[in-house]
């Protein structure tokens, strides 16, 4: 007993030889979730008291959920809204566009999350590195964009379903409920299962991707059964359609507006980051991950809307129906139909529904890890931090869950409105997450190199720095200040424009609040690059061993590549 006290006397953040020896002996004697717990709350009777996650997530898990994690409704839906609006090419330029800056933002967090990989990492990363007002700001922020976007994904899931249910017999609640039902059993045990569901679901979302790319291939040179060849017709028909204005500047409007959508297309690319805290052999599967996004945002995202260019018309009325809804209005179905493929359609809602039921999981998932993640910032009640023995936050979980019963507002105000709505709300919350993963990662190379750090000796090293961090932060800024434009162009505001506005601006308004309440309540000050904390939580994961697995053929040799 004498020897665990003094054990726990060790201080956090210390590169001292007894702090590191210290952490070492609490990994061999209790493990290493309570290492890890030990090493960052300070002390070895709160790290055994409350418990702490556990690095159950295998490299498939986390590869799979680079890969696929994040696509959802976003691409296979919501992008049919914004190819109406502004024509073929305007999706494409906003979707690479938004797909370089995400890609220069993950570099940013790739590079932080390998050095020390936390549960919840990213509100921990604002507040050591930059200011403890700003990791309260994205930690809450985060957390209720997580929340609410599980509301989304869940209400879309509600109308995919009316698909096959047209005469709606069965009341969207009784679907609600089964979806959050589900959801919440994936996340309530093991992170493993977890893992395991999201292995699955994004293997689905893989495969349908890839299937669907080759299939638009087909339609676009004649090979469905109408034998209509149509390459490049839609494009010629009006690649950048006009958008509240005419000529060059309707057509920049047009291409303007599909920002916002593609960054909500986006939304939770950043998750891999999260569940570095619970990742088996982070400082290897993490920059794996981070790597590769960019051939996911190339084969997904950019090869996704080019393909919907090709293969259906953005003046298609379809898109646009009030008398369609769910997966019907999807820019793939309707080019199924309309190239008379009869059975790709149900195959596509029922993948689209398995794909909003995925993001779902994910979201509460993360949601949780960032209340996690606020909690162990001292900026959430203490109980929050009480994990199962399984290490999974049970609390955090819970009261994040609970926010997914709002889901039930479409039973009354139609599934579809609140889709949109909850859509409008959350994308600025992940535009302002983005933001202050820039913000951090600026501050965090200050402390490299204030600190004495070389960069060069990292893990992970992102390229081009820190002009990267700096572009993606412009670009991100810019489309919150704008996101909003359409509604100023109107000479009369009525209750539809300040809703517009209202939904537009709401998310500046609650990050602001929450900046500035901790600021005043804490009366905090931005960290001094010397004296910011990047060593607490490091020894632990520096005393772990992860064995080296060999492949033993060449099928191993490919699996080991992919996961």
């Amino acid at each position: 007993m004498a020897a665990e006290q003094e054990k726990a006397q060790y201080t956090v953040g210390s590169e001292s030889p007894s702090h590191d020896s210290a952490v070492k002996d609490i990994v061999q004697d209790k493990g290493n979730n309570i290492g890890e717990a030990a090493d960052l709350y300070g002390d070895l009777a709160t790290a055994e008291e409350f418990g702490y996650v556990e690095r159950g997530l295998k490299s498939r898990h986390i590869q799979f959920i680079a890969l696929g994690g994040t696509i959802g409704t976003g691409l296979f839906l919501g992008i049919g809204s914004a190819f109406a609006k502004s024509g073929p090419l305007s999706v494409l330029l906003g979707y690479s566009m938004t797909g370089v800056a995400v890609y220069a933002m993950m570099q940013c967090l790739g590079e932080m999350a390998t050095w020390l990989p936390l549960p919840g990492a990213i509100p921990q990363y604002c507040s050591r590195y930059s200011d403890p007002a700003l990791g309260f700001a994205v930690g809450w922020n985060n957390w209720y964009q997580c929340a609410i976007t599980l509301c989304a994904e869940i209400s879309a899931a509600t109308v995919l379903v009316s698909f096959w249910d047209t005469e709606e017999k069965i009341n969207p609640a009784v679907w609600i409920s089964i979806i959050i039902v589900i959801i919440l059993l994936l996340n309530l045990f093991a992170v493993g299962i977890y893992g395991e569901a999201e292995f699955i679901f994004a293997s689905i979302k893989i495969i349908t991707i890839l299937g669907l790319l080759i299939v638009s291939l087909v339609i676009m040179l004649g090979g469905a059964p109408d034998h209509d060849r149509r390459g490049f017709r839609y494009w010629k028909e009006g690649a950048m359609k006009e958008y509240i204005g005419t000529g060059n500047t309707g057509r920049f409007a047009g291409l303007w507006s599909t920002l916002v959508n593609a960054a909500f297309s986006y939304g939770g690319v950043e998750m891999v980051a999260v569940a570095a805290g619970e990742a088996a052999n982070p400082r290897k599967n993490i920059p794996k991950a981070v790597r590769r996004v960019f051939w996911r945002i190339m084969f997904f995202y950019i090869l996704g809307s080019f393909a919907i260019g090709v293969t259906i018309s953005s003046n298609d009325e379809q898109l646009t129906s009030d008398n369609l809804s769910g997966a019907q209005k999807s820019p793939w179905v309707i080019a199924m139909k309309n190239a008379k493929i009869a059975a790709l359609p149900h195959i596509i809602n029922a993948v689209i529904l398995t794909s909003a039921t995925s993001s779902g999981n994910a979201f509460l998932y993360t949601g949780s890890r960032y209340l996690f993640g606020v909690a162990q910032n001292g900026q959430a009640p203490k109980f929050l931090l009480k994990c199962t023995k399984a290490g999974v936050p049970i609390w955090c979980v819970l009261i994040t869950a609970s926010v997914s019963l709002l889901t039930y507002m479409s039973v009354s105000t139609g599934a579809n409105q609140v889709f949109l709505w909850f859509q409008n709300l959350t994308t600025i919350a992940q535009l302002f997450t983005w933001c202050s993963i820039c913000v951090a990662y600026i501050q965090f190379r200050k402390a490299l190199i204030a600190q004495g750090v070389e960069r060069d000796t990292l893990v992970f090293k992102s390229p081009a720095q820190p002009y990267l961090a700096y572009g993606a932060l412009a670009y991100f800024s810019l489309i919150i200040l704008f996101n909003g434009f359409a509604v100023f162009t109107e000479k009369h505001w009525g209750p539809a424009q300040l809703t517009d506005f209202f939904t537009a601006y709401i998310g500046v308004l609650i990050y602001a609040l929450l900046f500035g309440f901790w600021k005043l309540f804490k009366r905090s000050k931005p960290v001094d690059p010397a004296q910011a904390d990047i060593w607490s939580g490091k020894a632990a994961l520096d005393a772990e061993v992860w064995p080296e697995q060999l492949p033993r053929n060449i099928v191993e040799k490919f699996w080991f590549w992919l996961c």
